[in-house]
């Protein structure tokens, strides 16, 4: 009898351990709308937040440790029958091995964020089928995030995330919001960005990913040098874009997260021959050449 009930213990400590996968933290600004009842913002963060938090994204299962930091900033521009008009800034980052330091992987900001939300109404998600532009876009960036995550750990290991939010893509394409389709004439919503990240033209970007911190910051906790070496290496493979698409989205969207680290990663500790790499990043990211100056 006691081994039954140490076995039933077993299996619920560990299961009451194991949860959903991303840790987010929601703030909605709603300084520029002059009408509306302060509450409503409230309870928008706080239903955002534990529709993130709540839902199951993967069949795998995660620790409380193995949760994903993200952040989800909703800057609301107006407001009026219920219908929102936004921007939406995402981040998300990873621990670095054997360190009490993380990395940011992701750091996108999203303009053409509009929605309609019904205070207290549920979120459903069902990726194939659309319920709402809310849900469909906190979904997009939800499985974008696992993605990279994934990608950051093992090499291509976020395909079936990606996947998942193709196909959120194509199910809103019909919905007549924007950032779902390609014939918007801007290059950069989530319709490109996705397509470009499974396109095997862009995959340098997500092999850069792995080498990056899996081969490169990873390393850096037993030898340093070596793991600079590596994050170098990562920008080295992501350069491979530049020979087919100079400023690339991808391109872009990897150094609006990983810029000030660079920066920092190589402005101290054992020395490495950075000049081949300041050349390679203000040949790959020129707008920020001011920035890859402080790198000695």
């Amino acid at each position: 009898m006691r081994k039954t009930i140490l076995v039933l213990y077993i299996l619920f400590s560990i299961t009451n351990g194991l949860s959903q996968e991303l840790n987010a933290t929601v703030s909605v600004n709603y300084q520029q709308v002059a009408n509306g009842n302060p509450q409503l913002f409230k309870n928008l963060e706080t239903q955002v937040k534990e529709f993130l938090n709540t839902t199951k994204w993967t069949t795998k299962e995660f620790t409380d440790v193995e949760k994903i930091e993200c952040n989800f900033f909703i800057n609301i521009s107006s407001y009026g029958s219920n219908n929102f008009e936004a921007t939406l800034q995402v981040q998300s980052s990873r621990p670095v091995y054997n360190s009490t330091l993380s990395t940011p992987v992701l750091n996108i900001n999203d303009k053409n964020f509009t929605f309609r939300f019904i205070e207290f109404e549920n979120l459903i998600y069902d990726q194939n089928s659309f319920n709402s532009n809310l849900v469909s876009v906190l979904a997009f960036y939800s499985n974008l995030i696992i993605g990279l995550d994934q990608d950051s750990f093992s090499e291509l290991g976020g395909t079936e995330y990606f996947q998942i939010a193709s196909n959120i893509v194509n199910v809103a394409q019909t919905s007549g919001f924007k950032g779902w389709n390609q014939s918007e004439g801007n290059n950069n919503n989530r319709n490109f960005l996705i397509s470009d990240i499974l396109s095997n033209t862009f995959s340098p970007f997500r092999i850069s990913l792995y080498q990056y911190h899996r081969l490169g910051l990873d390393l850096m906790s037993e030898d340093v040098k070596k793991g600079k070496e590596g994050v170098i290496k990562g920008i080295n493979v992501l350069a491979e874009i530049q020979k087919v698409r100079p400023n690339a989205l991808l391109t872009r969207t990897f150094f609006d997260a990983k810029t000030d680290e660079i920066v920092s990663i190589f402005t101290g500790g054992p020395k490495v021959d950075v000049l081949p790499l300041i050349e390679t990043l203000n040949r790959i990211s020129p707008l920020n050449s001011q920035k890859w100056s402080n790198i000695k």
